[in-house]
Parts: structure tokens; C-alpha cells; sequence
């Protein structure tokens, strides 16, 4: 019976690892976040930013969710940042972001150079993890959004 029980708990173990999708030890591409993105239903495009370099664009409850890519190598990257802002001109205090980063673990806040506040979260995609656990990460995120969307009446 013991037997059955360690085999049956092995087969199980071994199905999960099975089943989840690896992500590459080096990060990924810019077009493999796209594909990703688009696999979960999110529009994408890229965008050029003023300092020459671009980033992805997609959408978040009607909100421009920003996806950047950060230590690349030969265009494959080894983290990314997911951002989100909203255009409060001026109204929003330090305070409130500073009750959000005491407060808050998992996404930080800042003011960009109009005092408009951003939510932020950088993942580490190296030495590789899975596309599930940057599901769960990219979740983790739109929580934190829907949380300071919330808090703030944004």
C-alpha cells in the first residue's frame, strides 16, 4: 500500500513538472513576451520611447500597461518590468505613495516628472523559471494595479 501511495505521489510530481512550460535560462525576447501576452488575450505593440530604445504596449482595464525589458544580451533579456500610470495632474500627495510603498509588497509607486504616480514591478527571468510562474507574477501585478486603483479612486 505504502508503495502505491510513493508511486502514485511520484507520477503526480512528474505529470506537474511535465506540464509546465520552461522558460528559457538566458530570459526571453521581446517577441517571445509578445507572443505570451497575445496568448492570454492582451493587444501588443511596440513602442518607441524618446531615449531611443522601445518597449511593449498592451492594455489593463482600460489602462496603457507597459512591458520593458531590462538586461538583454543578443535580444534576449533576463528581467522585464511591468508599469502602469495614471494622469492625475498634480493631484495625488506623497503621502498617499508613501502610505502605498510602506504599506504594499509587491509593487512599488512612484511620481514620474508631471507628478503623476506609476505602479511598478520588476521579474527576475533568470536562470530561467516558467511561463506559469510569470503568469502568476503578471497576476500578482494586475492585483496590485486593481488594489492602488481602488485605495486611490483612480
Amino acid at each position: 500500500m505504502r508503495t502505491a501511495i510513493v508511486a502514485a505521489l511520484a507520477l503526480t510530481l512528474a505529470s506537474a513538472t511535465a506540464s509546465a512550460r520552461d522558460i528559457p535560462a538566458a530570459g526571453l525576447s521581446t517577441q517571445d513576451v509578445i507572443n505570451w501576452l497575445r496568448s492570454m488575450g492582451y493587444s501588443t505593440e511596440i513602442v518607441q520611447d524618446n531615449n531611443g530604445s522601445s518597449h511593449i504596449r498592451s492594455n489593463y482595464n482600460g489602462l496603457k500597461l507597459g512591458v520593458y525589458m531590462f538586461d538583454c544580451k543578443d535580444n534576449v533579456c533576463g528581467s522585464l518590468q511591468f508599469s502602469v500610470g495614471w494622469a492625475t495632474h498634480g493631484k495625488f500627495d506623497t503621502s498617499q505613495m508613501n502610505a502605498w510603498n510602506r504599506d504594499k509588497r509587491w509593487c512599488r509607486g512612484y511620481f514620474d516628472s508631471e507628478n503623476d504616480p506609476w505602479v511598478e514591478r520588476d521579474i527576475d527571468l533568470t536562470p530561467g523559471g516558467s511561463y506559469e510562474m510569470l503568469a502568476d507574477e503578471f497576476q500578482i501585478f494586475r492585483k496590485c494595479v486593481d488594489n492602488f486603483k481602488t485605495i486611490y479612486q483612480l
